[in-house]
């Protein structure tokens, strides 16, 4: 649009115009005013397949009934894991990790540990002392040591 144009349609609106004042700053007064509306752009044709399309995608979102994403095969494998995994998590019967083995050395080490608890016995926690070692010998003539002056 043309700066004579633009002071055309000020006159007729009754937009102040200062001196110097610049053509788009008043087509932005025209703009606020709602009398210029200004289109960027190539022209739109309404009646292309493109825009065909949009008014139609449009619609259905309104509507709420567009589909989005890839659809979902209800008998693929996939789906039928998922949806057993799902029934499993209702029931609370969902196992998950790795399953026990009961007769493994491990597990049969536990079962002698729990055992031995429920008769009593108190277990001590980490490796076993092996009174023969060279450093228990040590600590061991150590205690003494502080035993004797202690007690003199």
């Amino acid at each position: 649009m043309k700066r004579n144009e633009v002071l055309e349609l000020c006159k007729e609106n009754n937009v102040d115009v200062v001196k110097g004042e610049k053509t788009s700053e008043l087509m932005l007064k025209l703009k606020e005013i709602g009398v210029l509306v200004v289109k960027r752009g190539r022209p739109v044709n309404e009646n292309s397949e493109r825009q065909k399309r949009l008014k139609e995608l449009e619609e259905k979102r309104k509507n709420g009934t567009l589909k989005r994403g890839r659809p979902v095969n209800k008998n693929s494998e996939r789906q039928k894991r998922l949806k057993e995994l799902e029934e499993k998590r209702k029931n609370g019967t969902l196992k998950r990790g790795r399953p026990v083995n009961e007769n493994s050395e491990r597990q049969l080490k536990l079962k002698k540990m729990e055992e031995r608890i429920k008769n009593g016995e108190v277990i001590k926690k980490g490796r076993p002392v092996n009174e023969n070692s060279e450093r228990q010998k040590k600590l061991k003539e150590q205690a003494e040591k502080l035993e004797v002056k202690s007690k003199s």
